[in-house]
């Protein structure tokens, strides 16, 4: 079974939907924290069933859109023991100039990988569920998951980040499945 296929029978959204095209739509918190709680519950269940099929060594996120639900919502999973991320309303507000370029995957076009350009860190304002900003640094790969996933809310996929003339490569050819993001920037 391809890989696409089977993130599609764990429930996630495929390439050419039309909600994965869309900007997601921002919570009115504390109002809708109920809202809120229940679409971060979904997904992290939607993270669960995916997690007991495949592994996922540099961490993992996913984003409501790609369960179907065009809320600012999204949850990513640091590689190791660390809780999950939970972003609500994020928007990146400070990136650092200096780039890395690693390869991305998708959950949503799994056949493929992609060598994607990002800012080594970045700055990310989010809504907690009281209804207060909170602002949170993340660097390297943890800046690259937050980044994705933010990406996912704003209707981008990683392809669009992607240099002129840099096609994805099939899942087949990536060699680093199952190793650790290895920081090509200073």
């Amino acid at each position: 079974m391809r890989p696409s296929q089977q993130m599609r029978d764990l429930g996630v959204v495929q390439h050419g939907a039309g909600i994965l095209a869309e900007p997601a739509r921002a919570f009115d918190l504390p109002a809708e924290r109920d809202e809120a709680e229940r679409i971060t519950d979904e997904l992290l269940a939607a993270m669960e069933r995916i997690g007991q099929v495949h592994p996922f060594a540099k961490g993992m996120g996913i984003a409501a859109p790609q369960i179907g639900i065009g809320r600012t919502a999204a949850v990513v999973q640091p590689s190791g023991d660390a809780p999950a991320i939970i972003l609500l309303n994020p928007k990146i507000t400070d990136r650092s100039a200096e780039l890395d370029e690693q390869y991305e995957g998708c959950l949503s076009f799994f056949d493929v990988r992609g060598l994607v350009p990002r800012p080594l860190d970045i700055t990310v304002e989010t809504t907690a569920l009281s209804g207060e900003t909170v602002t949170t640094e993340y660097d390297r790969g943890l800046a690259r998951l937050v980044h994705h996933e933010i990406d996912h809310l704003d209707g981008l996929l990683y392809t669009a980040r992607m240099r002129t003339g840099v096609d994805p490569i099939p899942v087949e050819e990536y060699r680093q499945t199952g190793s650790a993001w290895v920081c090509k920037g200073a």
